[in-house]
């Protein structure tokens, strides 16, 4: 039998049934899903712009996923097309925070084992997933790091402060110093007693010492 003989055969009309009530099941435990997987990137979002647009898209890719799964399980013939087709599609979308691309593959894989009738593993295999990224998410940084930016007059001045931020602070690390003739300016990582930063007040009020700034930083952006 050659390949050609294997599509025409009558094997090509038994696979194109499928069930509408198995359809609907799937549909509704992807939507389910879906919205679960939506819940929990909302609870655990620690970016610096939230986007409604993505949220809602895990639940789309889920049910998209889903039905198109269930296309290529019923149809071969369907499913070389589809085939065809998704090697066309581009994503222009600029992943914003690495944990969207957790989220991604999550709605995608979900959406895949639900189309092909695994539905138990895809309603443990979220809940676990979902519990561990909630673990994680909330999980409590004793030590928030801060940026510390001054500028000093001279090396005395720069002295004075380094001896002052050593006491006042539980560990520093000088990160940059910048030398012109107007001054130094210095760039320190420091971890707060106790968030105590009235030490700020006493620094820019020591002799040589001219503006100090303290922001917070996570790693990835300053606020």
């Amino acid at each position: 039998m050659t390949f050609n003989d294997i599509f025409q055969s009558s094997f090509l009309e038994n696979v194109t049934e499928f069930s509408a009530v198995d359809t609907l099941i799937g549909m509704v435990f992807a939507a389910v899903i879906g919205l679960f997987i939506f819940t929990i990137y909302k609870k655990t979002f620690q970016g610096v712009m939230y986007s409604s647009g993505f949220s809602l898209s895990l639940v789309g890719l889920c049910l998209v996923t889903t039905l198109v799964i269930m296309a290529v399980t019923s149809n071969v013939v369907l499913s070389l097309g589809m085939v065809g087709a998704l090697s066309i599609v581009r994503f222009r979308a600029a992943i914003k925070e690495p944990m969207e691309i957790v989220y991604l593959f999550w709605s995608i894989a979900a959406g895949i084992v639900i189309g092909a009738g695994m539905v138990p593993l895809a309603v443990i295999g979220s809940a676990i997933i979902g519990a561990i990224l909630v673990l994680f998410a909330n999980r409590k940084i004793h030590e928030n790091p801060y940026i510390l930016i001054l500028n000093c007059s001279g090396e005395k001045a720069e002295k004075e402060a380094m001896e002052m931020i050593g006491k006042e602070v539980k560990r520093f690390a000088v990160k940059s110093k910048t030398v012109n003739r107007d001054g130094i300016e210095l760039t320190a990582e420091i971890r707060l007693k106790d968030a105590a930063t009235d030490f700020v007040n006493r620094l820019e009020g020591t002799e040589g010492i001219g503006e100090v700034t303290l922001v917070s930083y996570n790693g990835e952006y300053m606020s």
